[in-house]
């Protein structure tokens, strides 16, 4: 896989450009994933809402729960669950696809023709992955705390304005940056396992399925490792 990615590195900024096929992706990834990470950025965001308020009630520290929800949103659970999602999603789809193609011999027929398969059909998905991650992620968070405003008002009433300015002023760039730094690595990981166990698949009918099912579990058990490593490097560098 470490030689998968060297290709990926050598081959895919060099010309030819596939535009469409990038921007095809980029849809693909991107736009038909959105509602599944928002419907699910949503209800993450709601139930923290309500199973943390019962709890902050007790200490007479209701005003933090939005600083509260919104730090774990951002910093944790927005990146993550969103890397989970697409990682289920586009990792499966991208195995299975390349994986079909693969045992039926389009990839060879795409060599043989003289086109390269590997910039065309890879580049691009990895590319994407890379790109549509991070603004997914962004589109979670703020999904999330909407959310978090609609469950604080449940049971309460707090203007818009001050639930903003509570996060707002919690929040500093330091804090961000790794957050959302770090999901550029969660899509580059995805794109990379995905295409390397569809186009690496055999065995017929059998493989496409083992591609796609090893893409999956391989990508998510990839974004918490790599989470645990950017938490690390932000604890080294004094941004946590």
């Amino acid at each position: 896989m470490a030689g998968f990615a060297g290709r990926f590195l050598r081959e895919g900024f060099r010309p030819r450009y596939e535009w469409l096929e990038l921007a095809n992706q980029c849809y693909a990834i991107g736009y038909q994933s959105l509602p599944l990470v928002g419907i699910t950025s949503f209800i993450m965001g709601l139930v923290l809402t309500l199973r943390l308020r019962p709890t902050m009630v007790q200490f007479g520290a209701t005003s933090w729960i939005p600083v509260m929800v919104g730090l774990t949103i951002i910093q944790e659970l927005g990146p993550i669950i969103t890397g989970l999602m697409v990682a289920g999603k586009v990792g499966s789809s991208i195995g299975a696809e390349l994986g079909s193609m693969r045992v039926s011999e389009q990839i060879d027929a795409m060599e043989v023709s003289g086109t390269n398969p590997f910039k065309y059909l890879v580049v691009t998905r990895i590319l994407a992955a890379t790109l549509m991650v991070p603004i997914l992620t962004l589109l979670a968070d703020a999904i999330g705390l909407g959310a978090c405003y609609l469950g604080i008002n449940l049971q309460g009433v707090t203007s818009v304005a001050l639930f903003t300015n509570n996060i707002l002023g919690r929040l500093t760039f330091g804090e961000v940056l790794p957050a959302v730094g770090k999901t550029f690595f969660f899509g580059f990981a995805i794109g990379l396992i995905g295409c390397y166990k569809g186009y690496n698949a055999d065995n017929g009918t059998e493989g496409v399925g083992a591609a796609a099912n090893s893409a999956v579990v391989l990508a998510s058990l990839m974004i918490f490792l790599l989470d645990l490593v950017a938490v690390g490097v932000s604890t080294a560098f004094g941004f946590i």
